[in-house]
């Protein structure tokens, strides 16, 4: 079977069990602040497991996209080099909801593995539950007993709490699990050493294929686990070993999952992938074949990239965008040093990846030229720094090459004892800074010459530089949250904001979370008329009132589906009854922006192209941002437009046409605009302003009539990302306020040039007059460098062979106190020229050595004036040859020369 076929006989066979088939849920997470990103099938449904959510199906079936590159599923140092770890891979998945439990799972896994695919039985392993003590759990010997149906017990494997208890993080929905192993060696191999001695030992052959896990606790914050309100099964098959063993081949690399990708790249490397007999130097320290290795890493990473960024997800310095700019420098990297890549290679990986998989995952598809260019983008911006970075890593690495045979040529160390090259926490803190390598692009560099990285010394290590880095900036807000607490019985939010601003309510539960050092608390109602922050619409501020107090409601956020009320304090009395009020001028001045950006985005794509998507966007009261897929900067023509357009509608007054409950399919009918990177569900609300102009999937608050936007002003459009604009406009009284503000100072304007007729023209004719002042000047100042350099010349005295020049001066910048130092400089080879100089009433210190002075090494400019400009205050630095230094205090200009004569002392 291809890999096509495979997936489709799994969806299949589920389906015909009475499972839902669902798509795929986007890569990156939007409402859950616990992942970066989707990590294992069951994320779109956790949600269900908590209770917090109804399942609208009892059984779901999907192959779902998973990217496990952070956190505690961290397995990108192993990609590419072994055979079977990836960073983006499809899980297989199915889940009942309370509805079967063990039989069922285990039956239809074996049936499907050993009759639809028909596996050999005798390559296949299963581990059960084996208990665990700290836990008081027993050994799960339901499953066992359910197994013992099926296969030999000789075959069934106790597994620890690590192999075989499955959680989702610290906190959460967990349970016993009963893993599928299956054993592809040869029966040479199999003769030798049987598989249950290599189970979940990490060996390339015998693999884990299928997870089934049986959610029946919940993991407290405090660690103790609790009975889940109903039994679920949530099971997690690899979709890339799965294809390896049935396709018969011992590298998932090997499989029609990634072939099309290694072929490509090897043809455009003039490589042979899976030649057997490679050069010696070919070879990495593990065995490995490096050309290999970096075909596997390409072919791997543009998946993950690609389908990251396809789901709303783009290249950054920060967050899940940081994970992604990692992902893809390692794969430019080894395409750079293995395989002769010197220009970018990735993009071109994109649309042969698209076509592969344009049926099971269409969003790709829909986006090739999008995330084509944008991985372009990238690739051309980090090729710049690569080659000077890859040289400053070469440099040191070779300084401490050099530094440790001296050590050995001067000590009695053995040859197997000499010290290992280390590369200092600056330069890998550097390359991270400057050159933009992710600190684990330098720990594999230094790997591969097997040197290492000092990460972790006090002050000095990489650790260290980056934390004294972060401490300059804000940290990320670290968040502390306890269990919740109930008040009642508890029940799903029903949310009354599009209708209400103030509504009855009453509390169901609590629980107290610790951000920034600081104590608050989120409280969940019964029913809300907060509108809680998603699709890039703030959240609802007010208050909840009883009649003996008020509690200020600072935030309201979703978490996975549930509503959460922030405050700073609970109430006295849970069972008092509440009135919620929502901020009115907040939520109204927030529904202005948020029906503004809906117009923003259809006139966009009228006056740029249907390309334009949105990326991104931020409304609350004050503005709204907007960020969208285009190549160019807007013309100002293309700017006027956009606004003229939306203002147009606005005069038009187009009544709010809102559609609740819209089958998705009939929606998308409709032309209402789909995000990619949203997960939709079977029903949606539709946001229409004429159906000819914006139709939109969309869960904020709107408008009833675009006439109540008042005036929509554009103030400014920049660039945020590669391929992707932002446009930052205001509207209603933000707008009015820009304009007044704008007419102001064009009002003072025209005062301060005595109103002429024409501001523009007038303008101009000062900024040549300003130029042309400028110029006359500079002569001016050149003119009396001349003057003083000839002067300072006349001064100079020798000084045990060397010309010394040691004065205070006045000076108009510094770029003339630099041209006077290299002037003489040309005309001293034996020059030591200090010079203490006032700079329009600022200190500043320069030391010159001439040419044939400096090639002596008595002296350094750069230490000798990071010691004068002790006197004035300040510090700088420099070259061997020519150092400055500034400074605040200018009555130490004497100093420096005393001090001056000390040191030559």
């Amino acid at each position: 079977m291809d890999s096509a076929t495979i997936r489709k006989r799994f969806l299949e066979f589920f389906e015909s069990k009475g499972h839902k088939i669902v798509p795929s849920a986007p890569l990156v997470l939007k409402n859950d602040p616990s992942l970066l990103f989707t990590n294992s099938g069951m994320v779109q449904f956790k949600d269900m497991f908590l209770g917090n959510a109804t399942p609208k199906h009892n059984r779901i079936a999907d192959t779902q996209k998973c990217l496990r590159v952070s956190g505690k599923h961290n397995d990108l140092e192993d990609v590419g080099l072994d055979t079977y770890h990836h960073t983006m891979f499809e899980m297989l998945g199915n889940w009942s909801f309370g509805d079967y439990f063990k039989k069922d799972a285990i039956t239809w896994a074996w049936e499907l593995l050993t009759e639809v695919y028909q596996l050999p039985k005798d390559r296949l392993y299963v581990t059960v539950f084996g208990g665990d003590k700290a836990d008081n759990l027993p050994v799960d010997t339901d499953a066992e007993n359910l197994w013992k149906q099926h296969i030999s017990p000789d075959r069934i494997l106790h597994g620890n709490k690590k192999d075989n208890f499955w959680e989702m993080g610290e906190q959460g929905p967990c349970g016993p699990c009963s893993e599928i192993h299956i054993d592809l060696r040869t029966d040479e191999d199999i003769k030798q050493k049987p598989g249950k001695e290599l189970v979940n030992n990490d060996h390339p052959q015998v693999v884990e294929i299928w997870n089934l896990v049986f959610m029946e606790f919940n993991r407290k914050a405090d660690g103790s686990l609790e009975k889940l309100p109903a039994q679920h099964v949530d099971t997690g098959m690899g979709f890339e070993r799965l294809c390896m063993a049935i396709q018969k081949k011992t590298s998932n690399y090997d499989t029609d999952v990634f072939r099309p990708l290694i072929d490509f790249i090897a043809l455009h490397a003039n490589v042979k992938y899976g030649d057997a007999s490679p050069s010696p130097g070919e070879r990495g320290q593990g065995g490995e074949v490096k050309k290999e290795v970096a075909i596997r890493v390409m072919a791997d990473h543009i998946r993950a990239v690609s389908f990251a960024i396809s789901d709303g997800q783009l290249p950054s310095n920060t967050g899940a965008g940081y994970v992604i700019r990692r992902i893809l420098r390692r794969a430019v990297r080894y395409g750079f040093s293995y395989l002769n890549f010197k220009e970018p290679f990735m993009y071109r990986l994109v649309p042969l990846l698209s076509l592969q998989l344009k049926d099971v995952f269409p969003e790709l598809h829909k986006q090739e030229d999008y995330v084509t260019r944008v991985v372009h983008e990238e690739e051309v911006s980090f090729l710049r720094t690569l080659e000077n970075g890859l040289k400053l890593f070469s440099k040191k690495l070779d300084d401490h090459m050099k530094l440790s045979q001296m050590i050995t040529m001067h000590t009695t160390v053995a040859t197997s004892e000499r010290i290992n090259p280390k590369i200092d926490g600056l330069t890998a803190f550097t390359l991270y800074d400057t050159f933009g390598f992710p600190i684990d692009l330098t720990v594999l560099l230094a790997k591969e010459h097997n040197a290492t990285v000092d990460l972790e010394t006090p002050l000095i290590g990489f650790n260290a530089h980056l934390n004294e880095q972060k401490s300059r900036s804000k940290a990320d807000a670290t968040k502390e949250t306890g269990d919740w607490i109930l008040i009642g019985q508890d029940q799903k939010t029903e949310f009354v904001g599009y209708e209400q601003l103030e509504s009855e309510i009453k509390i169901v539960k609590y629980r107290k979370i610790k951000q920034k050092n600081k104590e608050l608390f989120q409280l969940v109602f019964d029913k809300t008329p907060f509108y809680a922050e998603s699709g890039g619409q703030v959240g609802d501020t007010g208050v909840i009132e009883s009649v003996n107090e008020k509690i200020f409601i600072i935030d309201t956020k979703k978490e996975n589906e549930l509503i959460v009320h922030i405050t700073e304090k609970l109430p006295d009395s849970f069972n008092s009854t509440f009135f919620a009020r929502v901020d009115v001028r907040k939520r109204e001045l927030t529904k202005d922006n948020h029906s503004a950006t809906h117009l923003l985005h259809a006139a966009l794509r009228q006056v740029l192209g249907k390309h334009v998507e949105q990326k991104g966007s931020l409304v609350n009261e004050k503005i709204l941002r907007f960020d969208f897929s285009h190549f160019a900067a807007m013309t100002s023509i293309e700017i006027e437009k956009v606004e003229s357009m939306v203002n147009e509608k606005i005069r038009a007054n187009i009544p709010l046409n809102e559609q609740r409950n819209v089958p998705i399919e009939k929606a998308k009918s409709l032309g209402a605009m789909a995000l990619f990177g949203e997960k939709y569900g079977d029903f949606v609300r539709v946001i229409t302003f004429d159906p000819k102009f914006s139709v939109e999937l969309c869960g904020g608050t709107h408008v009833s009539a675009t006439g109540n936007i008042g005036l929509f002003k554009i103030v400014s459009e920049s660039s945020v990302a590669a391929g992707v604009r932002r446009i930052e406009a205001v509207t209603a009284e933000g707008a009015q306020e820009f304009v007044s503000g704008s007419i102001a100072v064009l009002d003072e304007l025209k005062t301060l040039l005595k109103n002429p007729k024409d501001i523009a023209a007038s303008l101009q004719n000062l900024i040549e007059e300003k130029h042309s002042l400028e110029k006359k000047l500079e002569a001016v100042y050149q003119q009396q460098a001349n003057l003083l350099k000839d002067e300072l010349a006349r001064k100079a005295v020798k000084l045990n062979g060397h010309t010394l020049i040691t004065e205070k001066v006045s000076v108009p910048n510094a770029d003339i106190l630099k041209n006077i130092a290299y002037a003489l400089r040309n005309q001293f080879d034996d020059l030591l020229l200090i010079l203490a100089a006032d700079i329009e009433g600022k200190p500043q210190v320069a030391v010159m050595l001439g040419e044939k002075l400096a090639a002596t090494n008595k002296f350094h400019a750069g230490n000798m004036v990071k010691e004068l400009a002790k006197e004035i205050d300040g510090g700088g630095g420099g070259q061997l040859f020519f150092a400055t230094a500034g400074g605040k205090n200018l009555a130490g200009l004497d100093n420096v020369l005393i001090k001056v004569r000390t040191l030559l002392k």
